[in-house]
C-alpha cells in the first residue's frame, strides 16, 4: 500500500515537472524616456508639440477622437502656440456637421477654432463596429488614464513585434510586448517616413512616437506649464517664509537670553 503511494506520488511529480507553458504573457515594464515636460521645472517642447498634432492628424486622427480639445486650444499658451492664421487653417480644414439651418435641415461647414476636434465617428456603436468590436479610447485623457503614463504609451506604440514560438493570434490582433496580455487589436500604424515634417525632422518611428506622445501629454494636462510655475514660486515663498521665521526666533531667543 506504502509503496503504491509512493509510487503515485512519484507519477504526479513527473507530470508536474513535465508541464511546460507554451508562452505566458507577461507585463515588461516601459521605457522610461527623459521627458521635457517632467520634473518641477518641465515643460513642453513646442517643436515636438506641434510634429505630434501632426502625427495625430494624419495617423490616429482616423480612428481617435478628442473630445476635450478645441482646435482654439492649439494656439494658447503652454501648448503648440500655432499662430492664430495657422489655427484657422487647420480648423477649416475640417468638414463640421452644422445645424439645422432655418429650413430644419443639417449642414456641413468648414471648421471654425471655437470647434471641438472632429470625432472620426458619429457614434460609439459605429466606432466599435469599424474596429472589429475594438472600441478606440478618445485620446484626450489617455495619458493620464493609463497606467506608466507617456512611457506606457510610447512604449505601446513602438512595441509591436512578432509573436514568440508557440503563439497564435487571432486575426486583426497584434503582439505588443507591452501591452496587457500582448495582445491588441490596433495595427501598427507608424513606420519610418510615414509622415513629412513640416520643420524638416526625419520621422523614424521612434521620433513620431515621442512626438505624438508629447502632443497627447499636454492634450491630458494643458495647464502643466503653469502649475509648474506656481509651485517654484510657492517653494521659493516658504524657503523665504522659513529663513525669515528663524531669523526672527533666533533674534527673540537672543534677547531672552541676554536678560538671563
Amino acid at each position: 500500500m506504502i509503496k503504491s503511494n509512493i509510487k503515485l506520488l512519484v507519477l504526479s511529480f513527473l507530470l508536474l515537472i513535465s508541464f511546460r507553458p507554451i508562452h505566458s504573457a507577461e507585463m515588461v515594464d516601459p521605457i522610461k524616456v527623459d521627458w521635457s515636460f517632467k520634473g518641477l521645472t518641465g515643460t513642453f517642447d513646442r517643436a515636438s508639440l506641434q510634429r505630434g498634432f501632426q502625427v495625430y492628424k494624419e495617423v490616429c486622427a482616423s480612428c481617435h477622437s478628442m473630445q476635450y480639445l478645441s482646435y482654439r486650444n492649439l494656439g494658447e499658451p503652454g501648448g503648440p502656440e500655432f499662430s492664430e492664421q495657422e489655427v484657422k487653417a487647420i480648423a477649416a480644414s475640417f468638414e463640421i456637421e452644422d445645424g439645422p439651418d432655418s429650413q430644419g435641415e443639417m449642414f456641413t461647414r468648414p471648421g471654425k477654432p471655437s470647434d471641438k476636434f472632429k470625432s472620426p465617428y458619429p457614434n460609439v456603436q459605429a466606432a466599435t463596429a469599424a474596429n472589429g468590436g475594438a472600441y478606440p479610447p478618445d485620446m484626450s485623457v489617455l495619458v493620464k488614464a493609463r497606467k506608466g503614463g507617456a512611457n506606457y504609451i510610447y512604449s505601446v506604440l513602438v512595441g509591436y513585434e512578432d509573436p514568440p514560438p508557440g503563439v497564435t493570434l487571432d486575426d486583426g490582433v497584434y503582439y505588443n510586448k507591452y501591452m496587457a496580455g500582448n495582445k491588441i487589436k490596433m495595427p501598427n500604424n507608424l513606420m519610418d517616413g510615414l509622415v513629412e515634417y513640416a520643420d524638416g525632422t526625419e520621422s523614424t518611428v521612434d521620433q513620431m512616437a515621442k512626438d505624438v506622445t508629447t502632443f497627447l501629454a499636454w492634450a491630458a494636462e494643458p495647464e502643466l506649464e503653469e502649475r509648474h510655475k506656481t509651485g517654484v514660486k510657492v517653494i521659493i515663498y516658504l524657503v523665504l517664509l522659513t529663513i525669515l521665521v528663524y531669523l526672527s526666533m533666533k533674534k527673540i531667543w537672543s534677547r531672552i537670553d541676554s536678560e538671563v
